[in-house]
């Protein structure tokens, strides 16, 4: 137990690959390969900087000593140049050109886009995996008749199958638009105090050709093909709200399948795993409470709340830049990853054992179904020669009668009520053979099926997912 405040994200939600992902450690290696590509490329491009400088910062990307770069932080109040000042201990042949001709935010700013660039493609094969389980889930269940709801509302059958398919239709939303983001981002590149590049025009004599090729090979050593065609002095701060807004989306459709899940499971419908030895409550030892789907709930709403942060920060960026995004941009992004990461992996658990009470949806059809089935009696009961405005009346009628029944608590039956109405022409056993649950599921397994056919390929993306992780 440690004796200082440590973020419920990182001691009980986010993976491990997320934590080390906004490590400290992985943010200053970010760094310092970024002050390695720059002096490559200055090298390359003719700058006085030799191969056992750019050699010796290779060499010492990872040896990061913390200690003496916050000691160093103390006397000059500024982080990015105590950590140039302690990467110069470790490398004291290239100290001297480490950072040549940059400004801060050519380290943090491309670091933050590497790491939210590498965070988007984790939770891009995170989200896969649920929609995975969901496909899996759908096919099973895509025949099986359950109750449908409008309003929270007894309708007319679904299957529970083609239910899980709006869950997946909304994540396949923000599959999407995660896709979109990851393939629209930009590097900030190298690109001076202003966005200028005035300190490159001067350090390569006006050679601008060079600039510029400098910028694609730093670009392309992180895996990016396109600068931003113009900055400030950082990248623009829309990305951000881009990113969150993504990231909030993921939350969107996770709190709506887990609310959902969270309605089912109080009528005993579906249920969310329940270990062995888990226990529902301290005080009353019979509960089973889907307090997965209830923490899902909960982080959404931190997350779609987090959100907003970026598009306030965006829209306050003075003139070339000012610094009253960077606390809060410490704080916003990174938690709204881990908060993502979180939320997707508590809805792969849920998905992974999503369990049906086949007998108890079963039995509420049941319940229902002599309602569901009434339109369908009435015409029959026209084709067998009855009025359909007086067969209307009597299904009304009678109708009402028993549902004044079941909320008192009484035994009822509207067949019974309705087959001794001559005017449907029908018996009870005839009423009977109307309430096959299958004749009023519509097209849900036709549906499923032509709905899964579609997302095939990208279940099978998910193998590329995890191996785009790794690069």
């Amino acid at each position: 137990m440690t004796e200082k405040y440590e973020s419920p994200l990182s001691s009980r939600y986010a993976s491990e690959y997320m934590l080390h992902l906004f490590s400290a450690q992985k943010r200053i290696e970010t760094w310092r390969r970024l002050w390695v590509s720059l002096a490559k490329a200055e090298m390359e491009l003719g700058l006085p900087i030799t191969a056992q400088q750019v050699e010796e910062l290779q060499q010492h990307i990872t040896d990061i000593d913390f200690d003496c770069a916050a000691q160093r932080e103390k006397e000059v109040r500024h982080d990015v140049m105590a950590h140039v000042y302690t990467y110069g201990k470790a490398a004291p042949s290239a100290a001297g050109i480490i950072h040549l001709g940059a400004t801060s935010c050519y380290v943090t700013d491309n670091a933050d886009i590497v790491l939210y660039r590498d965070g988007l493609r984790y939770l891009r094969g995170e989200l896969l995996k649920v929609i995975r389980n969901l496909s899996e889930f759908a096919d099973t269940y895509k025949a099986t008749p359950t109750l449908g709801y409008t309003h929270y509302q007894p309708a007319q059958l679904v299957t529970v199958g083609k239910r899980a398919t709006l869950w997946m239709q909304d994540l396949l939303a923000d599959l999407e638009e995660l896709d979109f983001v990851i393939d629209n981002m930009k590097f900030l590149g190298c690109r001076g105090t202003t966005g200028t590049e005035a300190s490159f025009v001067e350090l390569f004599s006006g050679d601008t050709a060079k600039i510029d090729e400098m910028n694609r090979k730093i670009s392309a050593d992180f895996g990016f093909d396109r600068c931003f065609s113009v900055c400030g002095q950082t990248y623009p701060r829309k990305l951000d709200s881009r990113i969150l807004n993504a990231l909030s989306a993921i939350a969107q459709s996770c709190y709506r399948m887990a609310n959902d899940i969270r309605l089912l499971q109080h009528d005993r419908q579906v249920e969310e795993p329940f270990e062995k030895n888990q226990i529902g409550s301290s005080a009353m030892a019979y509960k089973r409470n889907p307090m997965r789907s209830e923490r899902i709930c909960s982080l959404a709403r931190y997350l779609m709340t987090d959100a907003m942060n970026a598009p306030m920060t965006a829209s306050v960026q003075w003139l070339e830049r000012t610094l009253d995004d960077s606390a809060n941009r410490r704080i916003s992004m990174p938690e709204g990853f881990l908060c993502a990461d979180a939320i997707l992996r508590l809805a792969q658990n849920i998905t992974n054992g999503l369990h049906v009470n086949e007998k108890i949806v079963a039995k509420t059809v049941r319940e229902y179904l002599p309602f569901i089935a009434t339109e369908n009696l009435m015409m029959e009961g026209v084709k067998r020669g009855g009025n359909r405005q007086e067969l209307h009346e009597i299904i009304r009628s009678c109708s009402m009668d028993a549902t004044a029944k079941m909320k008192n608590g009484e035994s009822w039956d509207l067949l019974s009520d309705l087959a001794r109405h001559s005017e449907f022409g029908m018996s009870r056993q005839e009423m009977e053979a109307a309430l096959d649950p299958m004749h009023y599921i519509g097209r849900c397994p036709e549906q499923v099926d032509a709905f899964l056919a579609e997302i095939r390929p990208l279940i099978a993306d998910i193998a590329k997912s995890d191996a785009q992780i790794n690069l």
